[in-house]
């Protein structure tokens, strides 16, 4: 995990950053609260979440789930993105962290596009599917415990319209996906998981160096 792109300097980051759009002062301020927290390695990279909102606009994304909330930097990014009368579904288990990003996410005036579900994120996943939410967003990103990533991308595929797209966080974990060393549970589940995108037929899917490692799948 890494709050900026993995092996990029800071001087270098400090250069992509400075030739991008501004980041928005309200991203800016959530980022300087988070850096101060003990899990602050959570939050993605201003660079990610650049890219990630200018995804929201390419692809004209009016729904858009995302598993993983944390203090709500990617929420925040995205909905920023959204037109006036889209939604931002989340799911978290955390009341600590979210309260934090409802702090935020009204602040920044997009309270009202973004609704936060509290459990376990595949309970809610099934609940929405049996609510009849297939195919109905547009756009998913999946940054939460690993161990279930393969369960969230399942879930993501039916709930994610064709053409839609998946976003995955964290797919090189530091490189430790290709340290032999390396075999602890989670990074073993990353593996696991990448091996499973790559020989997913319903999708095409690219994975770039980008924060801690993204996949980009558009469900075909």
């Amino acid at each position: 995990m890494s709050n900026k792109s993995i092996g990029l300097s800071d001087d270098l980051q400090d250069y992509i950053l400075g030739h991008s759009t501004p980041e928005p002062a309200i991203l800016r301020e959530l980022r300087a609260e988070t850096a101060s927290m003990e899990d602050h390695q959570m939050q993605i990279a201003p660079e990610q979440g650049g890219f990630m909102a200018l995804l929201v606009s390419l692809i004209g994304a009016r729904r858009i789930l995302e598993i993983g909330t944390f203090t709500g930097y990617s929420s925040l990014a995205m909905a920023l993105a959204l037109p006036e009368d889209g939604q931002l579904v989340t799911l978290d288990c955390s009341d600590e962290f979210t309260e934090i990003a409802k702090r935020y996410w009204d602040k920044g005036g997009v309270g009202d596009r973004i609704q936060l579900y509290l459990a376990p994120a595949l309970e809610t996943l099934a609940e929405q599917l049996g609510q009849g939410q297939e195919a109905s967003f547009d756009m998913a990103f999946i940054d939460a415990d690993k161990e279930n990533y393969i369960g969230y991308f399942d879930h993501c595929l039916r709930l994610v319209r064709p053409g839609g797209l998946i976003i995955i966080d964290n797919v090189l974990w530091n490189g430790s996906v290709i340290d032999p060393e390396k075999m602890t549970e989670t990074t073993q589940a990353i593996r696991a998981f990448n091996k499973y995108v790559a020989g997913e037929t319903s999708v095409e899917v690219t994975m770039t160096p980008l924060g801690d490692g993204l996949t980009l799948a558009r469900k075909l």
